[in-house]
């Protein structure tokens, strides 16, 4: 394993996200908080330790393969989180290190689940740092260095984004790797530049817009009111919220073909069907099942309905209501979409459309095979044969899935909670949607969990959103060895 070229990448990250607390830094100065001291000491010092492990003995083997590639992701993601809970720690706006150190994670893995109960009452610079790691980590900090540092861009590198990218097929020759980084944030920038607009528009203030906008983009799910986005009244807000959930649920090579003029082969996109499905079909059957709660008001229910069918799909977890008092078929929807997730190559988690696609056509081949035994199958998406380690990797994943939660739940279970809230703790932290249901729902949070299942579960959002084979990589002896 190249560990120097490891150290070399976690030293980039560090002095990213020193950069990036210089903005809460100023943040802090114009709203006349002290807090800001915290984020400039804290970001200088993580600057300074990145500089050093970037220079002081140069790199000449820049080539990391696949298992280095997972390793570096993985310790990127730990050590930008235990860096990012300082500033909550030390301010004393969240007094215990492992509850600062949830929140951060929460942060950068977009999961939105919070230990806070008061979110009001932190600083706007500590607010914005949310938002910001959020942001950060809806695209992926390491895509973002493969655009910045030319010596990262190069295609050997191509398992850095693999570890990062979520969903089960990523191209084995993407052409320009730094190009196509590039134009995945310019895309990501544009988006979020365009609801902050709109925002703006619908008369919200403007530090509001780019925390919500922030938050939308990294499909994160962290507001900074106690109401969350139901302290935003109005429906032309909520509904732009709505939509750009939606937008940023969507596999961005989408927008890469619109941009390229290749609408046909766009539209094409099978999971982008199925994923529009999803939304019109979910949204369809909670607004009739909950038309009763809203007094038979069609558009109200179906405003209703949308709202949280864009955020529990797409993997956001904002609420602009209680949904622990909807009827039991509305909150089924619900648990199965936390589970489906969004589509592949999107800034949001699950299990991912691409993968159900993959086993339902897996289980349609099998199926096909036992009628007739000797006509060759194969698999195919958007027209295109899917590679046999794909759909191998695919039914692994579904295993490897299904042994994480069933351990994390049975770990979490210990504390003794009513099994709604356990069962959906999980699937919340795992799929990074952030809110489940019962205590941990849209009006509750994280912070009544012991230090145990606070541990599982952030273990378990940082397995959901790298897809779980990097992380389980770290605790591999034999991944360590010299090969």
């Amino acid at each position: 394993m190249n560990k120097r070229m490891i150290i070399y990448i976690l030293g980039w990250v560090l002095i990213v996200e020193g950069i990036a607390m210089q903005i809460c830094t100023v943040t802090s100065m114009l709203f006349s908080e002290h807090e800001g001291i915290y984020f400039f000491f804290t970001g200088v010092g993580a600057i300074a330790l990145g500089v050093l492990a970037v220079t002081v003995k140069k790199q000449k083997n820049m080539v990391l393969y696949q298992k280095a590639g997972f390793a570096a992701t993985a310790l990127s993601w730990i050590l930008m989180s235990l860096v990012a809970a300082l500033p909550f720690f030390l301010s004393g706006e969240i007094p215990n290190y492992l509850d600062a150190f949830f929140e951060s994670v929460s942060g950068f893995t977009t999961t939105g689940a919070t230990i806070l109960t008061n979110v009001e009452g932190l600083s706007h610079g500590m607010l914005l740092w949310r938002s910001v790691m959020i942001w950060l980590g809806g695209m992926g900090v390491i895509v973002f260095l493969l655009a910045l540092i030319p010596k990262l861009g190069g295609q050997q590198n191509i398992f850095l984004m693999k570890a990062e990218s979520p969903g089960p097929i990523v191209g084995k020759a993407v052409p320009k790797m730094r190009n196509y980084a590039a134009m995945l944030y310019g895309i990501y920038l544009g988006l979020t530049l365009l609801e902050i607009l709109l925002l703006l528009c619908g008369g919200m203030s403007f530090f509001d817009a780019l925390n919500v906008s922030l938050s939308t983009a990294g499909t994160g799910g962290f507001g900074i009111h106690n109401d969350n986005m139901a302290a935003y009244h109005s429906h032309y807000l909520q509904t732009v919220i709505a939509v750009f959930m939606m937008l940023f649920g969507v596999n961005f090579s989408f927008y890469l073909l619109l941009l390229g003029r290749k609408f046909r082969q766009a539209f094409k996109m099978e999971e982008l069907w199925f994923y529009v499905g999803f939304i019109v079909v979910s949204t369809t059957i909670i607004a009739v099942n909950i038309l009763p709660l809203y007094n038979n008001d069609l558009g109200e229910s179906a405003h209703q309905g949308f709202f949280y069918v864009s955020s529990i799909l797409t993997t956001t977890g904002f609420g602009i209501g209680d949904v622990n008092h909807w009827p039991q078929l509305s909150k089924a929807v619900i648990l199965v979409i936390t589970f489906v997730g969004a589509m592949a190559g999107s800034t949001g988690g699950g299990f991912k459309i691409s993968r159900l696609i993959i086993l339902a056509k897996e289980v349609k081949k099998e199926l096909s095979l036992l009628i007739h035994p000797r006509n060759i199958k194969t698999i195919k998406m958007d027209g295109k044969s899917i590679d046999h380690n794909v759909t191998r990797n695919t039914s692994v994943y579904l295993v490897v899935y299904m042994a994480v939660f069933i351990v994390s739940l049975l770990l979490v279970s210990i504390e003794g909670r009513d099994m709604v809230t356990s069962i959906t703790a999980v699937a919340a932290t795992l799929n990074n949607t952030g809110p489940g249901l019962n205590q941990v729902g849209p009006v509750g949070n994280y912070a009544m969990l012991t230090p145990l299942s606070k541990i599982v579960l952030i273990f378990d959002m940082l397995a959901g959103r790298l897809e779980l084979f990097p992380i389980l990589l770290l605790f591999s002896p034999s991944a360590w060895r010299k090969s």
